[in-house]
């Protein structure tokens, strides 16, 4: 009665046992066994001394007194939070900035720094603080690239004892205080204000030049046709001069002839019966008698006379190169609009415009041309 409950309490007892040997099999096996991914390396220490890295795979560590810290080998982003920090020009500005970090010794990173990533931002912002403490507020507002590269420079050094590589240092913002940036806009809007007034200026003083310019044409050539008709109103004159002189002194040959006739008719009623005729007499009947008939047929030859000027009169009154003359007045009154528009847009654009003769030197330019026919007419008058 006694043996009976003895063996039940027996093996309740080794059950209990073998229960706990599997128990404490299967967490030594899992301690022991690590698996590594491909991005991640491990330090492995045993009994708290480091002894290897884990590569990635299945590794074996010792059981229960093993432990192992986990490193990304991938890059990293850390942001660096907004710092406060004033100019060389004693100008305060906020800044924040982002830095791209990558373990390059998983041994070092273990080892030489309690937390690596909380190292490398406070370093980051001392730093951040230090390069924009160095600069104008100018600079750091435009030279966002000089401020990474400076920053980058001074995390280099202490980061490589980490087994820490700074791959890129980005400064995201960097903003003036309120008032500063109320100076800056106000000092914007007076320079566009400014640069305004000037182009407006400077588009005012071509509109002027353009003005002058298109004047001065006008005034050349309203002052050629002046002169052009200067000349040919003077031709007119001479050419009705000389129509006159013509006129005058056909009429004193009739007036002769009327004359002769009186004379002759007297003669007649004499009673002499021979009568002496001078030459002169027979001459000027002959050509009263071309007034008479209106004829230009002469007695003698058969040829007509002609009743234009002659040779010497036509160069004196300058008629044969009146077509020539009217021809330039159509050529020279004609502005070529192409050119000045051409010249307008030169300008327009600030280019140097082509120069414009005077109105004076056209004038004797004109006159030059003009003066070979006087210098002739007067030849021919000598």
């Amino acid at each position: 009665m006694v043996l009976i409950p003895l063996q039940g309490a027996g093996s309740t007892i080794v059950l209990l046992l073998v229960v706990i040997v599997l128990v404490l099999a299967i967490a030594a096996l899992a301690s022991s066994v690590q698996i590594v991914n491909a991005y991640e390396k491990r330090a492995y220490t045993r009994f708290g001394k480091y002894q290897k890295l884990l590569d990635p795979g299945v590794n074996f560590v010792t059981p229960f007194v093993s432990k192992t810290y986990t490193f990304d080998m991938r890059t990293e982003t850390l942001d660096v939070p907004r710092q406060e920090a004033i100019t060389r020009d004693n100008s305060p500005v906020t800044a924040d900035a982002v830095v791209y970090i990558k373990v390059m010794d998983a041994k070092k990173a273990f080892l030489e720094v309690d937390d690596y990533k909380r190292a490398v931002s406070n370093l980051a912002q001392t730093t951040l603080r230090a390069v924009i403490g160095d600069m104008e507020l100018d600079d750091t507002l435009n030279k966002r690239q000089e401020i990474n590269a400076r920053i980058r420079k001074e995390l280099d050094e202490p980061t490589d004892e980490w087994g820490v590589r700074v791959e890129s240092v980005e400064v995201r913002e960097v903003n003036p205080s309120k008032d500063v940036q109320q100076a800056m806009e106000q000092q914007t809007s007076a320079e566009r204000r400014r640069r305004a007034m000037i182009l407006e200026a400077q588009g005012e003083r071509r509109s002027a030049i353009e003005e002058a310019q298109g004047e001065k044409q006008s005034n050349i050539i309203r002052a050629q046709g002046e002169k052009q008709s200067q000349i040919l109103e003077a031709q007119g004159d001479a050419i009705s001069t000389v129509l006159r002189a013509k006129s005058a002194e056909a009429m004193g040959e009739r007036a002769i002839i009327d004359k002769g006739l009186e004379s002759l008719e007297n003669i007649g009623q004499s009673e002499s019966t021979t009568f002496i005729l001078p030459q002169e007499l027979s001459s000027m009947l002959g050509r009263y008698g071309k007034h008479l008939t209106g004829s230009d047929v002469k007695t003698g030859d058969g040829e007509l006379e002609t009743k234009d000027f002659d040779e010497e009169t036509r160069e004196i009154l300058g008629l044969d190169d009146i077509d020539e003359i009217l021809g330039q007045i159509e050529e020279e009154s004609e502005p070529d609009v192409e050119a000045m528009e051409e010249q307008a847009q030169a300008i327009k654009e600030g280019e140097d415009t082509a120069q414009i003769s005077d109105p004076d030197d056209v004038i004797a330019e004109m006159e030059d041309e003009f003066n070979p026919e006087e210098d002739t007419t007067s030849e021919s008058g000598d």
